[in-house]
């Protein structure tokens, strides 16, 4: 199959490339890079030992992405593309909605134009908000508290009404919740701009002494530790699951969401333990005051994951560990 990847140059997007590559699929990636490096397209070529496809584009480009997608017609678009953080969200909330969206929609336009008619979706468990119950399943209401949630809904719904217009549409959504880890090889993992906004890449910042500490917002939640819960799942998991929604997508409804997690719950401190154990580094904490806008814990049911997609997480927070570490130590600067 051929697959458009947009985005494929960020840290679920390349994991995802080279899983694709190795089912035997075709790949093409489309990325501004904004928030991702060159370099990562190498490295995939390297490890795929193929000569990946690129093209430097801005989705909301529409006339360029119409051309690019009329030269390639693609079988399926997997959709990454987007701005991710929930506090830059917060102060910059246009943006977010002219990204997110209106890329969404010059997307869904570019792939009508040549007859492209199966999408899988890059979206978030913030679309939750705050949970009635737990774990979160796919009936859960919707509610989100950000910005950056509700462009990740509104395009949903807009996904939602594409695919109704014609039966032979598919719009697959994957709300995911914590991703983390890295590609075994330590060529390929997460390189963020600047402070990170996740919690893994400030651990591993500060394990290899690019950061002094690492700031703990809150240890006084009702959970068994005093620190909020959420559920991790390693980027190459996540990278099979978007694999097995496009090859099983035809038996799927037209659009179809599925929640993507470990469905095991894990707190701050259990985390920075099990990476303490996993790379032999002491990470230094400073407790601090919650963050508003913070939940006590979140993590998904993954049952519905695997009755549709026949798909499970298969590797646990110490593999996560292992291979963020593997990753930072190998590569202190990233991609730089």
């Amino acid at each position: 199959m051929k697959v458009l990847v947009t985005g494929g140059v960020g840290y679920i997007g390349s994991h995802t490339s080279i899983e694709l590559l190795a089912a035997g699929h075709e790949v093409c990636i489309v990325d501004d890079l904004s928030n991702g490096k060159i370099e990562v397209i190498e490295r995939i070529n390297r490890l795929s030992n193929q000569s990946l496809s690129f093209i430097k584009l801005d989705i909301r480009d529409r006339t360029s992405l119409e051309r690019t997608l009329s030269k390639l017609q693609p079988d399926a678009v997997i959709h990454f593309a987007g701005l991710k953080a929930v506090a830059e969200s917060e102060e910059e909330p246009l943006r977010y909605y002219d990204v997110n969206v209106s890329g969404t929609t010059s997307l869904l336009n570019a792939m009508d134009s040549v007859g492209c008619s199966n999408i899988v979706f890059s979206s978030s468990a913030t679309v939750y908000g705050r949970p009635d119950y737990l774990p979160y399943d796919e009936k859960h209401k919707t509610s989100p508290v950000s910005p950056y949630g509700r462009t990740k809904l509104m395009a949903e719904n807009i996904l939602s009404d594409w695919s109704n217009l014609d039966k032979k549409r598919r719009a697959s959504v994957l709300r995911y919740f914590n991703p983390v880890g890295a590609h075994s090889s330590t060529l390929v993992g997460e390189d963020p701009n600047g402070k990170p906004n996740n919690l893994m890449p400030y651990i591993t910042q500060v394990a290899v002494g690019k950061r002094n500490h690492l700031n703990v917002y809150g240890d006084d939640y009702e959970t068994h530790d005093g620190t909020g819960i959420r559920d991790y799942i390693h980027v190459v998991d996540l990278a099979k699951a978007h694999v097995a929604t496009i090859e099983k997508q035809h038996k799927l409804n037209s659009f179809e969401v599925i929640n993507i997690g470990s469905g095991k719950g894990t707190t701050v401190l259990e985390l920075v333990s099990a990476f303490e154990l996993a790379s032999g580094v002491k990470i230094n904490l400073n407790i601090t005051d919650r963050r508003n806008g913070d939940l006590a814990e979140t993590w998904t049911n993954p049952d519905y994951a695997f009755n549709k997609l026949g798909w499970k997480a298969k590797l646990n927070i110490n593999d996560m560990c292992r291979d963020s570490w593997a990753w930072q130590k190998n590569n202190p600067n990233g991609y730089t």
